[in-house]
């Protein structure tokens, strides 16, 4: 829907084209933002002829979303265009989240006013305890921030909001963040490196490698296998996990990392299931969620493994039956306009067959096999 009256001019300015971007601003920039919305709507209310305005957001919904394919490269991402939705106080299903935009719009700008940062949990807790009516769950607050990106667009770490991480790094990275020692990856152990949850930090790494492929892992077990394996020392590479679904800074760190060393290649390996392949497209082209800034955290991962073809490396007896919740996951990948075709052979494979396969079933070949598997794989290409 489009935005009407004072609200209009001023959210031209935040988005004067097709393809809608999140900025990443400064805390006077963002402030100043927040202090436009405030304006705008002060002016309304106590203009000659009153009235309840409606919060301009860009649409999230899959409706809006659009593919953008980088030039010379087969790399794509999810953008959002230039379509509006709106938060309303005059409606009933919507008049919450109106005010609870306004309430983290005034929380945000006290986090920037002081100079702070603040986690989506910390954030939380302090909505829950002032206005436990309007946020009383987790989700209310990670909705409403993803609605104040959409209104301000601008990025959430601009908001001054940071990022929960989940994320480890082994191998062959040498990381420092300012005024630091130099972290050594191959060093860390088993357990690796913990990714920081802010995203200016991330940014401001200084990065040095001599690896040859960064390799994403689904799974921590597995992770923690490889890097206790030291693979990194025999096929020379980075390590990277978000222990199952990847939360937003490990994906930005991926990303990072992509930007600084394009030349390496990147491989993902995930359970040949629904819920694997989903972590992938997420790692490979973002969410629609994150639609405003979905290329910040998205790089070009090619599916190494475990994909159908290697279910012949696979006793009939490992292998899972598909659950409910996988068909689920299958259906919604499937009406998804960017999962290339080959992807889509794979998942159509999985539902046909009704079964899953998980990367540990690998293992009945020998403790010792993943590594060769890896190695097989990246020197016959076999990887889409």
């Amino acid at each position: 829907m489009e935005p009407t009256g004072l609200f209009k001019s001023s959210m031209r300015f935040f988005s004067d084209q097709e393809l809608c971007y999140a900025d990443i601003l400064t805390p006077q920039e963002v402030v100043a933002r927040i202090q436009i919305a405030v304006l705008n709507f002060l002016r309304i209310l106590t203009s000659s002829t009153p009235a309840i305005s409606n919060l301009p957001l860009i649409d999230r919904r899959s409706s809006n979303s659009r593919v953008n394919q980088g030039i010379l490269t087969d790399d794509l991402w999810i953008f959002l265009s230039h379509s509006f939705c709106t938060r309303s106080l005059m409606r009933s299903n919507a008049a919450k989240a109106f005010v609870r935009v306004w309430k983290l719009m005034e929380m945000c700008s006290q986090i920037l006013i002081q100079d702070k940062r603040v986690t989506q949990r910390e954030l939380f807790y302090k909505l829950l305890c002032d206005s436990p009516a309007y946020f009383p769950t987790q989700l209310h607050v990670n909705r409403t921030i993803q609605d104040v990106v959409a209104l301000l667009q601008c990025s959430r770490c601009s908001l001054g909001i940071m990022a929960s991480s989940r994320g480890l790094v082994a191998g062959r990275l040498l990381l420092q963040e300012p005024e630091q020692e130099v972290v050594d990856c191959t060093a860390c152990g088993s357990s690796g490196y913990a990714i920081s949850g802010d995203l200016d930090l991330l940014q401001k790494l200084t990065l040095k490698t001599d690896a040859r492929y960064i390799i994403v892992i689904e799974k921590h077990a597995i992770f923690q296998r490889l890097a206790e394996d030291r693979i990194f020392n025999h096929i020379p590479s980075i390590l990277i996990t978000a222990k199952g679904y990847p939360d937003l800074a490990t994906r930005f760190f991926l990303h990072r990392i992509s930007k600084t060393f394009p030349h390496l290649p990147i491989f993902g390996l995930v359970d040949w299931n629904p819920a694997g392949l989903a972590i992938l497209c997420t790692f490979k082209y973002g969410s629609i969620g994150m639609g405003l800034e979905a290329y910040r955290y998205a790089c070009n991962v090619k599916w190494l493994g475990v994909r159908g073809d290697d279910l012949q490396l696979i006793p009939q007896e490992s292998l899972v039956p598909l659950k409910p919740r996988d068909l689920q996951i299958a259906k919604s990948l499937m009406s998804s306009k960017i999962l290339q075709e080959k992807y889509r052979q794979e998942l159509t494979l999985m539902v046909e067959i009704g079964q899953k396969a998980e990367l540990e079933a690998l293992y009945h070949n020998g403790f010792d096999y993943l590594e060769k598997y890896i190695v097989k794989k990246i020197i016959q290409f076999s990887y889409i």
